[in-house]
This record gives structure tokens, C-alpha cells and sequence, in this order.
């Protein structure tokens, strides 16, 4: 019995002590890490991949890369300014590079490292289809989704680890061992994931449109990314919404982004 208290007392710790406030939604979210913790992380992480890939240097494409990444980032420091966090982005730095890889796939480290893949370049199509899907990696980065993500597997553990000694050895315990996992994978990690990917994908887009980038390419781009063929994946069991669930919502987040850009000056779009 002393051993439940002390589990049930740990995970109660952990859920407060990981709560951190959203500066793009105002409400409580699970992070247990500081920048402090995983930024150097992630950084290392980042040049290990760099020194066993193949970075592409010099080429148009790859300027491209630097040139838009350079627009998004300075639209996200206007806009962390303009929600009140004018200092959100210090710890911050910012990198973008182009691998050679036939992936359809880009990602952002925490603390903004990116990595385009050659590969998602003839879906982006252009300049404004590269700079949605930079605004949406970006996005993860300024939302910690990262460390969000960390935390929520820790949670899992825990959890795990408490339910499994409360049941002990009884049928209910036996069963919860069983399905404890998939049921909380299911039920809580991967939606979690996909609301990730929904919330970058909003963000994203309302940056790339104070960058100047049309926020209505947004929508188009996932129609390109559909065209691709889908994994089979029913949504419910995977990470990311389904395309049509991408492209019904950011035709939505289309003209929102579009109203946010004109508070910057912006008028008009590449």
C-alpha cells in the first residue's frame, strides 16, 4: 500500500510540475523539459544527422531554402512579439539545410534546426509551397511540441507503472497489463500527435502569411501531398490527420491567416 501512495504521489508531482502555459492558446500544456535541457540535445542530435546525410550546398534549391527559412523565422519573432513574447525565440537558432533524399518529409528539431528533403521539393512546387510546409516545422519548434511529446511518453510510463501495481496480480491487473499500452497509444498519444500537427499546421500558416506567402496555397499543397498516395493508415491509428482532414482545416485557417498578416502590413502575397 505504501508503495501505491508513493506511485500515485509521483505521477500526481510530475502532471503539475509539467504544466506550462501556451503562448498561441493560453492553456496549460504537458512539458516537463526546459530549453535548457533539450535544446543542447537536440542541437547534437542535429549535427549527427548533418555529418551522416548528404547536405546539399550552393545549389538554387538550396539557397531557396535558406532564403525562405531566414522569412519564416523573422515573421515568427514579429508575431511572438505581437502575442507579448518579445524575448520567446532568444534561445533560438535557427538552420535550415536541404538533404539529398527522396523522402516527401521535412522536420524541426527543438530549438529550430531544419532539415528539408530533396524529395518534398516537387511537391512544394514553389517558393510558397516550400515556405507552408517551413512555416508548419517551424511551428512545432515555437509550440515545444518536442518536448510535449517526451513528456506525454513519460506520463504514459508512469501511469503504466501505477496502474500496474495498484491491480497487482488481480484479473483486472492482468488485463491492464494486456491493454494498457495500445489503449493509451490509441486513446491519448496519437490524437495528441495528430493535435500537434493540426496546431503547426494553423501556426505555420499564419506565419508564412506575415512572411508575405499566399496562406491559401496552404490548402493546395496537401491536395499535391494526397496525390502522393496515402500509407492506408486509418486516421485514428496514426500520427497525422488524414489529407482531407489537412486541407478541409487549413482552407478554413486560410482566411484567418490571411487577416493576422494584414495587423503586419501585409497586403499582398507571393
Amino acid at each position: 500500500m505504501k508503495t501505491k501512495k508513493i506511485l500515485v504521489a509521483l505521477a500526481t508531482i510530475f502532471l503539475i510540475i509539467s504544466c506550462k502555459t501556451s503562448p498561441f492558446t493560453g492553456k496549460k500544456t504537458l512539458n516537463a523539459y526546459s530549453n535548457e535541457t533539450i535544446f543542447p540535445m537536440a542541437f547534437q542530435q542535429y549535427n549527427e544527422f548533418l555529418a551522416q546525410n548528404t547536405v546539399v550546398k550552393g545549389t538554387a534549391e538550396a539557397q531557396m531554402v535558406q532564403r525562405v527559412g531566414n522569412k519564416i523565422a523573422k515573421a515568427a519573432e514579429r508575431y511572438m512579439t505581437a502575442l507579448g513574447y518579445p524575448n520567446y525565440l532568444d534561445e533560438y537558432k535557427w538552420e535550415y539545410n536541404l538533404v539529398q533524399d527522396e523522402a516527401i518529409n521535412a522536420f524541426c528539431m527543438p530549438g529550430g534546426k531544419i532539415v528539408v528533403y530533396t524529395g518534398i521539393l516537387p511537391v512544394a512546387q514553389d517558393e510558397t509551397g516550400l515556405a507552408m510546409i517551413l512555416g508548419h516545422e517551424l511551428a512545432h519548434a515555437l509550440a515545444n511540441h518536442g518536448a510535449q511529446r517526451m513528456t506525454a511518453q513519460q506520463g504514459q510510463s508512469i501511469v503504466g507503472a501505477v496502474g500496474g501495481v495498484a491491480l497487482g496480480d488481480s484479473r483486472a491487473g492482468q488485463l491492464f497489463n494486456q491493454y494498457y499500452g495500445t489503449a493509451s497509444t490509441v486513446g491519448a498519444i496519437l490524437p495528441f500527435s495528430r493535435s500537434h500537427e493540426s496546431e503547426a499546421d494553423e501556426i505555420g500558416t499564419i506565419i508564412a502569411a506575415i512572411a508575405g506567402y499566399d496562406p491559401y496555397e496552404a490548402p493546395k499543397l496537401w491536395e499535391r501531398m494526397k496525390a502522393q498516395g496515402s500509407s492506408g493508415t486509418p486516421e485514428i491509428l496514426s500520427t497525422h490527420p488524414s489529407p482531407d482532414t489537412r486541407i478541409a482545416a487549413l482552407t478554413q485557417i486560410a482566411p484567418r491567416a490571411e487577416a493576422e498578416a494584414k495587423k503586419f502590413g501585409v497586403t499582398t502575397f507571393k
